[in-house]
């Protein structure tokens, strides 16, 4: 080896790999990687010096401090004001000049945001006229206007009318809306519930409503203010972005150890579905997740091959579909066991509503048009519903379940969850699945 030529060291790549794999998990917790092109840059400034400083109290206590190396205390306090400093400036100098950039990017109107006006009435054409006064500041490009109700005209040449809130949805999809501004008159408040509801289908649609109307709204929505203009958004997020994004992070690390830590007492189940009935291991079954989208799920069989040979049946009492070790799956919910794999991958959440086929939806929506709240969230493994009344038996027990559905998704938190997760736990060690 030549003289001169050093062996780079291990310990301090690995410490570099960790370190900045920890500053990226911090930044997606705390939402930076979310609403790129709607950045504050007096917010980001602020948001990020208090990540700055508890990341790096974090690192220092855990990484940087050493008793052994530093004998005074003054050391310890340099050492950590310099890395804040250092870590801060070169995060939020760029930052800075990123969001100055995509600002200008609107003010030239090279970037913008596809906008429908929903109302026809005079606070619809203010609120109209303010936005397409603010395009430098909110980059909303109005592409038409749906008239709420008859009552009022229409904004003559300046503006299109694509028809009547009966094509809402159509308009939706045709126009890559990604923004509606809601501007009703007090006699038309009686519609607002509704169009909230089918705007809520669409949950990557932004939501935006005239502010002394913001009363009228479900006590489930929140709302905050939108710049200067008397607008607000309607928050259609169920959980804080930290703990949407801790939610996720625990599906992701928990799926993970379940189903390698689990491999052998897998392979054991499937060895004994194998030799005490005929057909696969595992059942695979497409089903309705978040946004409406369909996926496959997976289960470990606990029913005979041709179980539903006469169509799409529930589960009833002593149901003789069901195998020997089937029974004995069900009770003990080990046949869901399978599903952390889409936990894994994204198609499921730990906790969350259980997901159902397209064609017990299409029955339940008949029913109960509510349902479809279930669809704002990924569904799940477990769910307040599944613990608190179990597996249902026919569209009228699912339609009894689904309150306890909502009330999770109205209530939804991390904390939560932890406790329908325990309460799962509980309800497998006592064999009380059904």
């Amino acid at each position: 080896m030549g003289e001169g030529y050093s062996t780079p060291d291990l310990r301090l790549l690995g410490n570099a790999l960790l370190i900045g794999s920890f500053w990226l998990l911090v930044y997606y917790f705390f939402g930076f990687y979310s609403e790129i092109y709607r950045k504050s840059r007096i917010k980001e400034i602020f948001l990020m010096m208090a990540v700055s400083l508890l990341g790096s109290i974090v690192l220092f206590f855990t990484l940087m401090l050493d008793d052994e190396g530093v004998q005074q205390y003054q050391a310890y306090y340099k050492t950590f004001t310099a890395y804040f400093l250092l870590h801060y400036f070169i995060t939020i100098i760029p930052k800075v000049f990123l969001i100055t950039f995509v600002k200008n990017q609107v003010k030239k109107k090279k970037l913008f945001f596809n906008t429908i006006l929903i109302g026809s009435g005079p606070k619809a054409l203010d609120i109209y006229k303010e936005i397409e006064n603010s395009f430098e500041t909110l980059g909303l490009k109005f592409l038409a206007y749906l008239p709420v109700s008859k009552e009022y005209g229409s904004f003559g040449n300046t503006l299109r009318c694509l028809g009547d809130l009966s094509r809402l949805e159509t308009i939706l999809s045709r126009t890559h809306t990604e923004q509606v501004v809601l501007a009703v008159e007090p006699e038309e408040y009686s519609y607002l519930k509704d169009i909230l509801f089918r705007l809520e289908q669409h949950p990557s649609i932004r939501i935006s409503i005239i502010s002394d109307i913001h009363q009228y709204l479900l006590g489930s929505i929140r709302v905050n203010h939108s710049f200067d203009i008397p607008l607000m958004d309607v928050n259609q997020d169920l959980m804080p972005e930290w703990q949407a994004n801790m939610k996720r992070i625990s599906d992701v690390i928990i799926s993970a150890l379940v189903m390698l830590l689990g491999m052998p007492f897998f392979l054991l189940i499937g060895l004994i579905i194998k030799l005490t009935s005929k057909g696969p291991v595992l059942y695979s079954q497409e089903r309705i997740g978040k946004d409406g989208k369909p996926f496959m799920i997976f289960k470990f069989r606990s029913m005979r091959v041709d179980a539903e040979k006469n169509g799409p049946a529930l589960t009833q009492e002593k149901d003789n579909r069901i195998t020997g070790i089937g029974n004995f799956m069900r009770k003990t919910r080990i046949d869901e066991f399978p599903q952390f794999y889409n936990v894994f991958i994204g198609d499921m959440s730990l906790v969350g509503p259980r997901p159902e086929r397209q064609f017990f939806i299409d029955q339940i929506v008949k029913l109960a048009p509510h349902y479809k709240h279930l669809h704002k969230v990924r569904p799940g493994i477990t769910s307040l519903g599944q613990v608190k009344y179990g597996y249902a038996k026919n569209v009228e027990e699912m339609i009894a379940r689904l309150k306890y559905d909502i009330v999770y998704i109205e209530n939804m938190s991390f904390a939560m969850d932890l406790r329908i997760l325990l309460y799962t736990v509980l309800v497998m060690v006592q064999g009380r699945g059904k």
